[in-house]
């Protein structure tokens, strides 16, 4: 979603960078900037920012004709207005951007943000109803959309390009919210989307061997992650997981105060599962010398850890536990993460957004305690992402699941039959494993084969509404599917999109 750029009495750009060298000047005060060259407006100060496609400064003179009346670069360019030179034009940016928007992270909003490999969203979704519990006005950004505490709008970006943050944070500022809180996808941290932001806390869920095709190693993917801490605030905290090795490998490189939660290692807040039913679970949550029960609607471990992560944050921003459990309670599902959907049949049936081999192994297990029959698994995996993951997928499937049903996720312009096999690559009995490229079908399909007791687990796309295959974006959402096969309406609703 396209903003106006912040307007505001301006900002000095030598102030700004003040380890800048510069080309024609260092006070050149401005009220707008801009890093796309085409969006340009007299006055805007232009940022040459350096993508994985494109490069800023080739742009900084249609940027000049357009109006800019200073460009911020990372080398010198034979431009007729001034030029400030800085390191990292993507980490210059974001502290215009904040700058320009009155800094809202530094003067009004109190700032968490959320990293991790997987549990990001039920994390920040969890914090913010702990704070809404201590009535305290909290807005979001994250994969759920953005809201500041009036709006609520869907966004293609998980962490916004810095102009929409800095936006998204004055106008919940402006709206009387006192809290956000920030998911830090890895490619938002990557692109220095956070940069120009101060957080009060920051908190990592997990590091587990993700996104590769986009980072290249596993050694990259982890720094990227602990780039979080680069925004924290001097006198911010942060929250890790003790029960994940990458996570507390970065303890060692942490200046800043650290409160760690767990199940199995020792922590400063733990949890003891008392109870585990497929429409809920109950477990004790220890803070110091305090235990006490808490009784959510989502299941499963890997929620156990999301809840001890928001109650960790909520504990040190000085909250009661009274109050954490309260916003850990009220917060009963989130869409498409191991959302139950029925219609009074006699098997429980999961969608849920899984789509990675840990992800997907960690939901499954969640299942198993809560299954008397079947575990059916309906999963793929999309076209153009790791093909590394594909047979680790099968293989997981295999290990965890008592029937696994091969299917489409967005194949975009690979064949589907192809991510089909090399999933299968992975199993050690494939013969034992249904195949059906048609997404459509495969529910379909597993939704007939289940029996009184069973459950099925459809995973990969979650709360996705549009199906990719080819070129075409099919409206498509799992969850419709299910309901209206459930009832009975799939001749009436459900032209199943095609996998090739």
């Amino acid at each position: 979603m396209m903003q106006v750029p912040v307007r505001t009495l301006g900002v000095t750009l030598g102030d700004l960078l003040p380890a800048s060298r510069s080309f024609g000047g260092r006070d050149v005060q401005v009220t707008s900037c801009c890093g796309d060259s085409r969006q340009c407006r007299a006055g805007d100060a232009f940022v040459a920012l350096v993508g994985a496609e494109s490069d800023g400064h080739d742009y900084a003179r249609e940027a000049v004709e357009r109006g800019a009346v200073a460009i911020v670069a990372e080398r010198p360019l034979p431009v007729n207005v001034p030029v400030f030179v800085v390191d990292d034009t993507g980490e210059a940016y974001g502290r215009l951007c904040h700058s320009l928007a009155g800094h809202p992270s530094a003067t009004s909003v109190k700032t968490v943000g959320v990293t991790g490999s997987q549990g990001k969203t039920i994390t920040s979704m969890l914090i913010a109803s702990v704070l809404e519990a201590a009535s305290c006005a909290t807005g979001i950004m994250g994969s759920l959309g953005f809201c500041d505490g009036v709006r609520m709008l869907e966004s293609p970006d998980v962490t916004p390009p810095p102009a929409q943050l800095a936006n998204w944070l004055r106008s919940m500022s402006a709206n009387g919210c006192s809290h956000a809180v920030i998911e830090a996808s890895s490619a938002g941290l990557a692109a220095r989307r956070l940069s120009g932001v101060e957080l009060d806390a920051a908190i990592v869920t997990n590091v587990r061997r993700a996104h590769l095709d986009q980072h290249g190693s596993v050694l990259n993917y982890r720094r990227i992650k602990e780039r979080i801490f680069e925004s924290l605030r001097p006198d911010g905290f942060a929250v890790i997981n003790a029960d994940d090795p990458a996570s507390c490998r970065m303890l060692s490189r942490m200046d800043h105060p650290v409160i760690t939660y767990g199940i199995n290692e020792a922590a400063e807040v733990t949890a003891t599962m008392v109870e585990n039913l497929s429409s809920e679970q109950t477990f004790l949550l220890n803070a110091g010398s305090d235990s006490v029960p808490v009784r959510t609607s989502m299941i499963g471990m890997h929620h156990v850890y999301n809840c001890l992560a928001a109650a960790a944050y909520g504990l040190v921003a000085g909250l009661d536990l009274e109050t954490v459990v309260q916003g850990l309670e009220s917060l009963r599902s989130i869409p498409g993460r191991m959302e139950r959907l029925g219609a009074g049949q006699d098997f429980a049936t999961f969608v849920d957004v899984a789509s990675s081999p840990d992800a997907l192994a960690a939901t499954l297990k969640s299942l198993r305690p809560v299954t008397s029959g079947r575990l059916i698994c309906v999963f793929g995996a999309a076209g153009q992402q790791d093909h590394d993951e594909r047979p680790l997928m099968g293989r997981v499937a295999e290990r965890y699941a008592d029937l696994a049903v091969i299917t489409s996720s967005n194949p975009r312009d690979e064949e589907p039959l192809r991510i089909a096999h090399d999933i299968l690559d992975g199993c050690q009995f494939p013969g034992r494993a249904h195949v059906l490229p048609d997404r459509g079908r495969a529910i379909g399909w597993a939704l007939g084969e289940a029996q009184r007791g069973d459950t099925i687990l459809i995973a990969g796309r979650g709360d996705e509404k549009v199906y990719h295959v080819g070129s075409q974006r099919i409206d498509f959402d799992d969850r419709d599917v299910v309901r209206c096969l459930l009832q009975g309406l799939e001749q009436v609703t459900l032209p199943f999109p095609k996998a090739a």
